[in-house]
């Protein structure tokens, strides 16, 4: 039995006619095959837009699915969501922190009343937890009074007050600033480090986040999940290739998108720079340089620095989709 397990889940919403478009129906999520261990740290990586937040609407049993099956700890979310609910949580990024006229004490013990947790085992875990990720000072603080990156930090102990079997984070880190987002990415991993019998998926947009903390990553977009297995396994599926950056004195989309037309060329993104311009190339193999070399020169384009360099993540998902994860989130939707 899986921690979570989907087969063929899809969610498909009907969106009503408006003036500026017509009636059409949206693909949230498309055929997800997905399963995760007991014990896993699992990340669900890609841009917004890609159906994480939706996947994880369904599995908390906030969502039905429009079709296919998707069970948590082996129960079926659409026919056992009580069942369901008795053993996880969730939280997501950036919502809404507790009452502002409660303490963070009070909103957090107001939250384990709600899953009759006794008052005095609450009163005790939520200072320890309070203590873990730094907010034992704030105890008797007024959470309106907390600046956003507290305010979260007091989210995310929320949802481990519980203990829940399976926790769902979506977009934990969402607005917080580098300090308060490396303490929250800490204290996560270390949650489920401390118990095998412990299972988290996170959902993130983040490269660094999925890769320093997840034991396995699932990329998606635009509802489908296009590859999943541990972050440097992900990696050195592009090692027989040859993943280059380049920065060049000058280069224009209409030359760049000539540029794949080399054979070899497998994938590539381009950003304008106030200097030139920068280039991020996923080749067929080292050979293919010398003509895409050749080909920069033609156009005029003078070359300032090139190195070749280990794939990482994001190299994974340009390969995978064709667009780096800025540019897909730059065109995609709400």
């Amino acid at each position: 039995m899986f921690a979570v397990e989907t087969e063929a889940l899809s969610r498909i919403y009907k969106v009503k006619k408006t003036r500026k478009e017509a009636a059409h129906t949206l693909v949230a999520l498309d055929n997800v095959n997905l399963t995760v261990n007991h014990g896993e740290l699992f990340g669900l990586l890609g841009p917004n837009g890609a159906g994480k937040t939706t996947l994880i609407k369904v599995l908390t049993t906030l969502l039905a699915p429009t079709s296919g099956l998707a069970r948590v700890n082996g129960l079926d979310v659409a026919r056992q969501p009580e069942e369901i609910r008795r053993q996880i949580n969730m939280v997501s990024g950036g919502e809404t922190s507790g009452y502002g006229l409660l303490t963070v004490r009070e909103n957090l013990w107001m939250f384990t009343q709600f899953y009759g947790i006794p008052s005095k085992q609450a009163n005790a875990r939520i200072m320890e937890l309070l203590k873990i990720v730094g907010l034992e000072d704030r105890a008797n603080t007024k959470s309106s009074n907390l600046s956003t990156g507290l305010r979260q930090k007091m989210n995310i102990v929320r949802g481990f007050m519980t203990d829940p079997t399976v926790l769902f984070l979506d977009e934990p880190t969402l607005g917080l600033d580098v300090s308060a987002a490396r303490d929250v990415r800490r204290f996560v991993r270390q949650w489920v480090d401390n118990d095998p019998t412990r299972t988290l998926l996170l959902t993130t947009h983040y490269m660094v986040e999925a890769e320093e903390m997840c034991d396995r990553v699932a990329i998606i977009n635009q509802g489908k999940i296009l590859a999943c297995d541990t972050p440097q396994n992900l990696k050195q599926s592009l090692s027989s290739e040859g993943v280059y950056s380049l920065q060049v004195s000058a280069l224009d989309e209409k030359d760049f998108t000539e540029l794949k037309g080399i054979s070899g060329f497998r994938q590539g993104t381009l950003r304008q720079t106030e200097t030139g311009a920068e280039l991020e190339l996923v080749l067929s193999d080292d050979s293919v340089l010398a003509s895409l070399l050749g080909a920069l020169t033609a156009k005029g384009s003078r070359i300032t620095a090139l190195h070749k360099r280990e794939a990482s993540l994001e190299d994974v998902f340009v390969s995978l989709v064709g667009k780096s994860m800025k540019d897909v989130e730059n065109g995609a939707a709400d």
